[in-house]
């Protein structure tokens, strides 16, 4: 049966939702669409097409393909994105916008203002860029300025990305603060690493510099020549080859051959790996929203270590469920890595499941569910 809410005189309301790749939606928000469906809301996911779009059809949504250059700085192809927004909220019945990645939350908060939809902007971590002093920053900052006053809400993944847009004048009208993504309590369980005497790491990320991964592998460098083959350094994660931050194959290509650094790629089910790890590891140095590969490590009842930094800390409670490092400091890093290694395995599952707990209480998926589900009611009455 339809909910009142998603029904205006005899059709269900139709939300949208876009974001700057396929894997992004169905990895980060397929929960919030099967919610949406629940509901009797029609949902329209406009992303690029990639291996993920046959996934996102199978959960019984439409698909409408977005030609989006998301890592480049081509302004006619960006001043085409605009057009591609504008037109796809003309040729379809769009109630609401929900956007997330950041040429996303820019571009189709301009189009859907001439054309009388209400947006529901995600700002997921405002990277690098925002806060330096260049003219990308410049042009930046005015995008954002002039957008988002015209977005219905905007939800934030961390207070301080709000004091950010307070600092630069970027006005909104209203807006929440969300724990992340959050994280699915009941794919990602609690499972212990084997007792073998052997301690596990894993990094899951993308593969970009601002990720820690160069900090990472020297650490493991360092802690393989002390302990040997008593500890184990994961690496897992796609390349981005479109963009120069990221890791090449033959950097890590050269820290594979040296022994210290197992490279396993991608992965969909990346629970499978983790559960056999003891500690999960991200020394980013990027301005996170909240990382989702961090919630998922603590939901598996794994001790975190990562830096004291923007998105980051907010996982973690130092000494309790893992440890913080300070942002680029190798010494730093392999340190809290060591403190790991020396702790029983006792100790270690027992930070984890102080992780688990945390989880529960702060970032359970249901939560940004809610958050969004009374958001769009709220704006479609």
């Amino acid at each position: 049966m339809w909910s009142r809410n998603s029904v205006q005189c005899g059709k269900k309301l139709i939300v949208a939702i876009t974001a700057n790749t396929s894997w992004y939606i169905y990895n980060f928000r397929k929960n919030t669409i099967i919610a949406l469906l629940k509901e009797g809301y029609e949902v329209i996911v406009f992303s690029p097409e990639d291996a993920y779009t046959d996934k996102i059809k199978a959960l019984g949504c439409h698909f409408k393909n977005l030609e989006i250059d998301r890592g480049g700085k081509n302004i006619i192809k960006d001043v085409k994105a605009i057009w591609n927004f504008y037109m796809f909220y003309k040729k379809n019945e769009i109630a609401i916008a929900l956007n997330f990645t950041p040429k996303n939350n820019i571009y189709s908060t301009i189009a859907a203002s001439y054309s009388n939809v209400k947006i529901i902007n995600n700002i997921a971590g405002l990277g690098a860029v925002f806060v330096k002093n260049s003219f990308l920053t410049f042009i930046l900052k005015k995008l954002y300025k002039f957008s988002q006053k015209k977005a219905s809400f905007v939800f934030f993944q961390n207070k301080e990305d709000k004091f950010l847009f307070d600092k630069a004048g970027i006005k909104i009208s209203e807006f929440d603060i969300l724990p992340g993504s959050g994280v699915d309590l009941k794919r990602f369980t609690p499972c212990e690493a084997p007792d073998n005497g052997i301690v596990v790491f894993a990094l899951m990320a993308r593969l970009l510099i601002e990720k820690g991964i160069i900090e990472y592998a020297l650490s493991a460098r360092e802690l393989k020549i002390k302990y040997k083959e008593k500890v184990r350094f994961l690496l897992i994660g796609y390349i981005d080859e479109k963009t120069r931050r990221s890791i090449t194959k033959e950097q890590i290509k050269l820290w594979v051959d040296e022994g210290s650094i197992e490279y396993l790629g991608g992965t969909d089910n990346i629970e499978l790996i983790i559960k056999k790890v003891d500690c999960v590891v991200l020394p980013s140095f990027y301005r996170e929203g909240v990382p989702k590969s961090l919630l998922e490590a603590a939901a598996l009842g794994k001790p975190i270590v990562t830096t004291n930094n923007v998105g980051c800390r907010e996982t973690v409670d130092d000494g309790l469920s893992g440890y913080l490092c300070e942002p680029k400091s190798v010494t730093d890093l392999k340190e809290k890595m060591e403190m790991i290694i020396t702790h029983s395995h006792q100790e270690r599952v027992t930070m984890g499941m102080n992780g688990r707990k945390k989880m529960e209480s702060c970032f359970d998926e249901n939560i940004v569910i809610d958050k969004y589900l009374k958001a769009i009611k709220k704006l479609c009455n």
